[in-house]
């Protein structure tokens, strides 16, 4: 540009005359006029190629959105009772969600002329002259948010503003913005001005009524603030109530409770603002607006009221898909902003305001919500467990201090259900069971709390890994003597001591705790990660927990909820594959957008072989194990059907699952020990438990049995090997060196079932995990007919039950002779030898199998520990069997 200058300037500096200076300088002029219009039409080039881009990229944005048809617009525009939408599996609805918002749709002939003109004054002056959008208004806006300069005006008509408050979500992104504009078009060509603004007027929100609840629509806010009809309206009335939809609650007279606020001036000098507005549009003469802004408004508003309760039919369910849709909607709106989840999480402010975007979306756009849940099995499932609540123990009622007033008041804490049924093959949640009182606690005991499994742990966090590690058989044998680890003392249920060798399969059958302790530990020392399987299945464990040995029988810092515990025990219904647990399917926004649809998720947890064995031992457990009652209270097959009891100290939680091809359910019962309370279920909660399972597994039969699928055998895969072992020592059989004589055992046989191992060599010692010097001599010397207390029940305290009372607490199916579970899978056979192995005279004790396992205790140490369990649906936290809150001792069950 400078060597430009310097050229022209060098030119006049050499005219010689008139004429020359003259064709220089019309040369000059002519440079310039050419550089101007190139510079125009560069300018232009760019705005065209500016303006196509944003065409192409509105195009773009608007070619993805699902038009709705002219019936679908005009339905979506009416309904003024906006909120999500809950629905069962089948598509029945369920619920629309509580809205915050009062109000119903009247016509514009019900308006007051006065509302009506206030509206457009104040909202869209043009609003009777564009096509739905005003374009420099857009533009203004654009700039606007770009640069910072100028208002925020937005650049919405109130054909947008309908639109975005009844079709769209309340994202800021320009995609939803360009969205706006061609539906504005769209609805603008489609319905005629009249309409839109009837639809206008009966969509805005218009703050708080003197109930305290938000108001949406004409109609309710003349009721809720005037105490008249919307066309008894004045203009000063009409005036104020225009004024509210720019910041409703600003402007808003009352507050939350129905009470007129201190100071509500900015409502009425908002209300001056659009009598000026009306008087400048001449919709009202100057007497008029003169009137209308001495008019007394505050005489005029409504006294306070007290707002009608509603009821919800589906409580917890309705409770639990609003819960989880909500988290949805939260992570899309921060993905739009460019935030991750976990970061949102991190800070409590951030998320507090998502929180609350996501909440009002919910309640005030027309999402849909699908669920995994089946109605008719619900309903069964809750059926039941209202018939059966009053049979599961002491409604406790005493008197406590309201944490939030601190006065005393007098509650009622009965024994709370939680349940669910989960589909094994695809994740879903068929049905589950909340509580028993849901008008009394809506805390979701399926879903929310969180609490010792006991010994329904054993089979995911012990004898699966080992078997899967091939460190045992089903037929291996476990230690169950006296025994002390560092301080760590485990016992069996009822402070009993079986006081003998049982094999693995007997153990998990009748649940008792010293040789599950024993096979932690022995896995442990054999570097098997128990957190690596546990993890996949969902259930996640601190490090310190699995470095204690109770951890194998629940004791847990906090515990582990409903839906989790069923979801990784489903895992072995599901041939060693875990599938995360869902009950929301997808999510449709107001547009018919899909914006959510579940992705299954499965992760290979065990191998088939394994599960088939666990499966198989399981089977023991409903057949003459723990659950052995379900054998005559189902109404169902149960030759297929496997489950695992479990019970945390001092009777404070009580669990059984059941699995069959089909499905899995959990049921759980206990106290929640609000206040700090200490109840603890009575001790026959494992028959009662049981109970309940089998009506609702019933139930659930009933209804539809093909879900449950009972009939479908576990076939044994390729891989599982079938080895015949002597019945006492789970070896194979063999000869042993006794008192000088070799002695060969195979006077009793079964058949063990192993993945990747196989049974060791009959030995004198050493065939037991857990087994001490002193315990294969009493083993031995029993065995070659020595009386000496081998397989006596030893109980050790104060309690002075005896072994078969306790064996009737706990509901458990005793059994006599050899002690294994007979199924159609031939893994238990026991074969006799008629023959002797030597001419020695012995008699053989044949392990009865006296007392139970489900719980028991002992002295905590530095190894085992002492773990806290926490419901966290209580403030106080559960209590365990010290009777300090928050303890549990880690020798549960």
């Amino acid at each position: 540009m400078k060597n430009l200058w310097n050229s022209i300037v060098e030119s006049f500096k050499s005219i010689k005359s008139w004429s020359d200076f003259a064709t220089r300088a019309n040369l000059t002029v002519e440079i310039i006029r050419r550089i101007i219009l190139y510079s125009l039409a560069g300018i232009l080039i760019l705005m065209g190629l500016a303006f196509g881009l944003g065409v192409g990229y509105v195009s773009s944005l608007t070619s993805q959105v699902q038009v709705p048809t002219k019936h679908e617009m005009r339905s979506q525009l009416q309904d003024v009772n906006n909120s999500a939408t809950l629905y069962f599996s089948n598509g029945e609805k369920i619920e629309n969600l509580q809205r915050d918002l009062t109000g119903k749709s009247i016509s514009l002939s019900e308006m007051s002329p006065y509302l009506k003109k206030a509206i457009v004054s104040t909202e869209d002056s043009d609003f009777y002259r564009h096509n739905g959008v005003v374009p420099k208004s857009i533009v203004r806006a654009i700039i606007s948010d770009i640069t910072g300069i100028g208002a925020q005006t937005g650049g919405s008509t109130l054909t947008q503003q309908t639109v975005k408050m009844q079709l769209l979500s309340s994202e800021t992104t320009w995609k939803r913005k360009a969205v706006e504009i061609f539906l504005a078009m769209r609805v603008d060509k489609y319905f005629t001005k009249k309409e839109i603004l009837e639809d206008y007027l009966n969509a805005a929100t218009f703050g708080r009524n003197n109930k305290g609840q938000n108001i949406q629509g004409v109609s309710a806010a003349a009721q809720g603030l005037f105490g008249k009809s919307a066309k008894e309206l004045n203009i000063a009335e009409s005036a104020f109530i225009a004024g509210l939809p720019q910041s409703p609650s600003i402007y808003t007279p009352y507050d939350m409770k129905g009470k007129l606020k201190d100071d509500y001036s900015l409502g009425l000098k908002r209300k001056n603002i659009v009598l000026f507005r009306m008087y400048r549009d001449n919709k009202i003469t100057k007497t008029q607006y003169d009137q209308a802004r001495k008019f007394d408004l505050k005489s005029d508003f409504q006294k306070p009221a007290k707002a009608d309760s509603k009821s919800i039919k589906y409580g917890y369910l309705y409770n639990t898909l609003t819960e989880q849709a909500r988290t949805i909607l939260i992570k899309r709106l921060a993905k739009n902003d460019g935030l991750e989840y976990s970061t949102l999480k991190k800070d409590k402010a951030l998320y507090d305001k998502y929180y609350t975007q996501a909440d009002t979306e919910l309640h005030s756009k027309n999402y849909k919500i699908h669920s995994t849940i089946n109605k008719d099995l619900y309903v069964a499932m809750n059926k039941q467990a209202q018939l059966y609540k009053g049979n599961l123990g002491t409604v406790h009622t005493d008197n406590a201090k309201d944490p939030n007033t601190g006065k005393s008041i007098k509650v009622s804490e009965p024994v709370q259900n939680g349940s669910v049924l989960l589909d094994n093959k695809t994740g879903q949640v068929l049905a589950f069971v909340g509580g028993v009182n849901f008008k009394k606690s809506q805390i979701n005991h399926a879903f929310d709390t969180q609490r010792s499994p006991g010994s329904s742990i054993k089979p995911l966090i012990t004898y699966a890994p080992a078997i899967e590690n091939g460190l045992i058989g089903s037929q291996t044998m476990l230690a169950d003597f006296k025994t002390k680890y560092k301080g760590y003392a485990p016992t069996d249920y009822g402070e009993t001591i079986q006081n003998k060798f049982l094999s693995a399969r007997e153990a998990l059958e009748e649940s008792y705790n010293i040789p599950a302790v024993n096979l932690y530990n022995y896995i442990r020392s054999k570097n098997v990660s128990s957190k690596s399987y546990m993890t996949k299945m969902g259930i996640d464990i601190s490090n310190k927990e699995y470095a204690q040995l109770g951890i194998t029988l629940g004791g847990m810092d906090k515990g582990v909820s409903v839906l989790k515990q069923a979801s990784a025990f489903s895992t072995f219904a599901n041939k060693g594959v875990h599938v995360d647990p869902y009950v929301v399917k997808d999510v449709t926004e107001p547009s018919g957008k899909q914006i959510y649809k579940h992705k299954s998720s499965k992760t290979r947890v065990f191998t088939k072989q394994t599960s088939y064995i666990i499966k198989n031992m399981l089977h023991g457990v409903v057949t003459k194990g723990t659950a052995s009652a379900l054998s005559y209270e189902a109404n169902f097959s149960t030759k297929n059907l496997f489950g695992k009891t479990g019970t945390s100290n001092n009777y404070r939680d009580n669990w059984f699952i059941g699995s069959t091809d089909g499905v899995t359910m959990a049921s759980w019962i206990g106290y929640d020990n609000f206040y700090g309370n200490n109840y603890n279920l009575a001790s026959n909660s494992t028959d009662l438990n049981q109970e309940i399972w089998a009506n609702m597994a019933n139930a659930v039969y009933k209804e539809d049995p093909g879900v449950m699928n009972v009939h479908k055998k576990f076939t044994k895969p390729a891989g599982v090997d079938s080895y015949k072992v002597d019945k006492e020592t789970g070896t194979s059989t063999g000869t042993i060196e006794y008192n000088g004589i070799t002695s060969k055992v195979n006077q009793h046989t079964t058949t063990s079932l192993y993945y990747k191992g196989k049974p060791k060599d009959m030995s004198y010692s050493d065939f037991a995990i857990g087994g001490k010097s002193k315990n294969y001599k009493l083993f031995w010397d029993n065995y070659f007919g020595k009386s000496n207390g081998y397989g006596v029940v030893k109980q050790l305290g104060d309690d002075s039950k005896s072994s078969d009372e306790l064996a009737s607490e706990n509901g458990s199916g005793r059994t006599s002779g050899f002690s294994n579970s007979t199924n159609n899978n031939d893994s238990s056979d026991v074969t006799t030898n008629s023959s002797t192995s030597t001419s020695t005279s012995r008699t053989t004790n044949t392990t009865t199998s006296n007392g139970t396992s489900e719980t028991g205790t002992g002295s905590s140490g530095s190894s085992g520990g002492t773990t806290a369990v926490t419901d966290e649906s209580s403030s106080a936290g559960s209590t365990g069997g010290s009777g300090e809150a928050g303890i549990i001792d880690p020798t549960t069950e």
